[in-house]
């Protein structure tokens, strides 16, 4: 049966996200379809708001969550109203990142199963609600990526503690190109799991609606789960480990175009169209995240970065050419590599003008936790 996912009362159906309980699963809707379910500052504190109250739940066993609509689980966070706290100069998209990552930190800790639908579009912030959970499900129609040096930002949302621990460089090359993968390759880098074909997807979450337990859960996933068709990461790994082995973004670039293979080319090609200082920020940001023990130590790197962007005339600019004037051809500023020197991309990691997440702490005791316990739902 169907029954309220809060003690306020049922969910409305216009809500920006739904929340039901059926049986034993606690569903969860990213709904606002037309925007590919962009996350916006209220659905973050909302779907924050209903883990707590399902945690403690005795009736929900499995958490799930989707995205309505037909192209994709989530596009990202609004990078619209971004735009405009950056330009008003306001608290907004700052107090926006602030939650949104102890939302992604809530669910890389969350005690129950939670399975994420990675059907279609899951890009930016619908990456960090989705691969940083215990079972991720992508489909045919799956496109995952982190596309954040397009708009002169830099990849947030633990993006870099999950590209950092990709096989080789691969993580570095999705991370500087912005390219999104489909299903093969966003298992093999590490962001999904199983690979469950779109169709099969209603039936999928009906069944998981009667799983009871986390091997319950595993049960149901392997009744539905198929073997995943080819990706291409996995043998382009001599091109990518070759060239995004160098120590600086000019020298990656460099290698790329004298490696001699046509999509080493394409790959130089694309990173020199990005904005530079978000390039070279986010090969230090990835640098940095290998050396990082937990997601939330990540998250607050992530954090400090993130505020640093709203003073950049890169996020402002390139949020600009990609969705508000779509021309396609943002003027950066720095313009090249070349000219975005070691301190701009320093200063990007100095602390946030209002503090840490105070994540850092509580992810060292879950780590240590998780090391003694073979229930620890971490990534």
């Amino acid at each position: 049966m169907t029954s309220d996912a809060t003690p306020t009362g049922q969910t409305p159906d216009d809500a920006t996200v739904l929340l039901r309980v059926n049986g034993a699963l606690a569903h969860a809707t990213l709904n606002r379809p037309r925007a590919i379910n962009a996350l916006d500052h209220g659905m973050v504190l909302a779907f924050a708001d209903a883990l707590t109250t399902w945690e403690k739940d005795e009736r929900v066993s499995v958490v799930l969550l989707d995205g309505a609509g037909e192209r994709g689980l989530c596009a990202g966070g609004d990078i619209r109203a971004i735009r405009s706290s950056a330009v008003d100069g306001d608290r907004q998209a700052a107090d926006f990142w602030r939650d949104e990552y102890h939302l992604n930190a809530q669910i890389a800790r969350y005690p129950k199963p939670y399975v994420a639908l990675m059907d279609g579009v899951v890009m930016g912030g619908g990456v960090g609600v989705s691969a940083h959970g215990g079972v991720r499900v992508v489909t045919e129609r799956s496109k995952v990526g982190m596309p954040e040096t397009t708009i002169g930002f830099v990849p947030d949302v633990g993006g870099t503690y999950l590209l950092s621990r990709a096989p080789g460089e691969t993580g570095t090359h999705l991370a500087l190109t912005g390219t999104p993968v489909g299903a093969a390759d966003a298992v093999y880098t590490g962001m999904a799991d199983h690979y469950v074909p779109s169709e099969r997807l209603p039936d999928l979450i009906s069944a998981l609606s009667e799983a009871s337990t986390e091997t319950g859960v595993a049960d149901v996933i392997g009744r539905f789960a198929e073997i995943v068709p080819a990706g291409a990461l996995e043998s382009q790994r001599p091109w990518i480990d070759a060239c995004y082995t160098a120590d600086t973004a000019e020298e990656i670039v460099a290698r790329l175009r004298g490696h001699g293979d046509p999509e080493a080319a394409k790959a130089a090609d694309t990173i020199e169209a990005k904005s530079p200082t978000s390039v070279k920020t986010t090969l230090a940001a990835l640098r940095r995240a290998r050396e990082l023990a937990t997601l939330e130590e990540v998250l607050e790197q992530e954090y400090r970065v993130s505020t640093a962007t709203l003073a950049w005339p890169d996020l402002v600019e390139g949020i600009r050419a990609q969705v508000i004037d779509k021309d396609r051809n943002p003027k950066w500023s720095p313009a090249t590599l070349e000219e975005v020197g070691d301190a701009d991309v320093a200063r990007a990691f100095e602390p946030a003008p209002d503090g840490s997440l105070g994540l850092a702490e509580a992810g060292a005791e879950a780590g240590a936790a998780s090391s003694d316990s073979d229930s620890g739902g971490a990534r």
